[in-house]
């Protein structure tokens, strides 16, 4: 628009000119209001996530702070159960891992397996690098439908694209995925897997929430998880009747036919008082979750799943005593199929 602007400039042209420049650089997005537009980005990409914090917190064990553009900007803990020779920084000799994602439960966080469990001393997990992300108190493993605004918090996207990705392009995990998890963690490795075809290999679920929509107490069951905290429950998926869809996209019963292809464990006591419990322990949530695995289990079968293994015990309660002894018991499973030990 300057080519035919003279080489010698008035004190007027001149005083125009930068009026101009200064107008255009005010009106031209950047880069973040350019891609909310819709238009194309043409500088850097901002991160999606980044780390912003690194600490060692025990012998193979490092957390990751990573502020997430999902999470509203907020900063979230990842921890890291890293494999012999782990060397993030060496760029040139880079090792990509086999990668165990395990997700906690409901009023857990991304210290519950290493703080409850003998996962950091198993011997078959030194090969192996563990992915353990902070998934909020009650955050369901989703993007949040906040009455149809969607936005903050999306967990789903946060795990599985920004964390993914900046894991993979950073922190030595490989394509080579597969997913575990408990309770609500337990519904949600039975979500990404289905939800998101190729990404994990395979995939367990402890006393997992497997068929919300099973029946009307399971479904008071888990809005009352979701209004923990003083939340409003409808902002996770909106109400069971009006926004149904959004319930059945995030119930694994109704995914089961893209669960077909990969290996399923399922395992759930009946919420009776069992071997690892104290004397008189009972719990109707176990109970409840138990019914809806054996629901998931035949609803597999009958679309011709390939690849499942459940382990129905009888008695037991939801404890970690059990979750504990279920990932021992996967872990064969598991490794198997990310080739590990072959």
């Amino acid at each position: 628009m300057f080519a035919n602007v003279p080489t010698v400039l008035t004190p007027l042209r001149a005083r125009l000119l930068l009026v101009l420049a200064v107008l255009l650089a005010v009106l031209t997005p950047t880069a973040p209001e350019a891609l909310a537009a819709g238009k194309p980005e043409t500088g850097a990409a901002r991160p999606g996530a980044e780390v912003v914090a690194v600490t060692r917190v025990a012998d193979r064990q490092v957390d990751l702070s990573v502020r997430s553009t999902a999470l509203g900007g907020r900063t979230v803990e990842v921890r890291l159960l890293t494999p012999d020779g782990w060397n993030p920084h060496d760029r040139r000799h880079r090792q990509h891992w086999p990668t165990l994602w395990l997700l906690h439960g409901c009023c857990g966080d991304y210290t519950s397996w290493t703080s409850m469990t003998d996962v950091a001393e198993t011997e078959s997990l030194r090969d192996v690098l563990v992915v353990m992300p902070e998934a909020g108190w009650n955050g369901w493993y989703s993007d949040w439908w906040n009455h149809g605004q969607g936005g903050d918090p999306a967990w789903e996207t946060f795990h599985t694209k920004e964390l993914r990705h900046l894991l993979e392009r950073d922190w030595g995990a490989s394509s080579n995925r597969v997913v575990a998890g408990l309770s609500m963690g337990g519904q949600g490795a039975l979500l990404y897997a289905a939800r998101h075809p190729g990404m994990f290999r395979a995939t367990a679920a402890f006393s997992g929430s497997a068929h919300p929509l099973l029946n009307d107490e399971s479904v008071d069951r888990i809005m009352g998880f979701f209004a923990g905290q003083d939340n409003d429950p409808l902002r996770v998926w909106g109400d069971p009747v009006a926004q149904r869809g959004i319930w059945q996209a995030h119930d694994p019963f109704h995914l089961a036919r893209r669960l077909r292809s990969i290996p399923v464990y399922l395992s759930s006591g009946d919420g009776t008082t069992g071997p690892l419990d104290a004397p008189g322990a009972t719990s109707a949530l176990e109970a409840d979750f138990n019914r809806q695995n054996h629901a998931l289990a035949a609803e597999l079968k009958r679309v011709d799943a390939r690849h499942v293994t459940t382990h129905f015990y009888g008695p037991g309660t939801h404890g970690w005593a059990y979750w504990e002894r279920e990932l021992h018991a996967s872990l064969p499973m598991l490794l198997g199929a990310l080739g590990v030990g072959d």
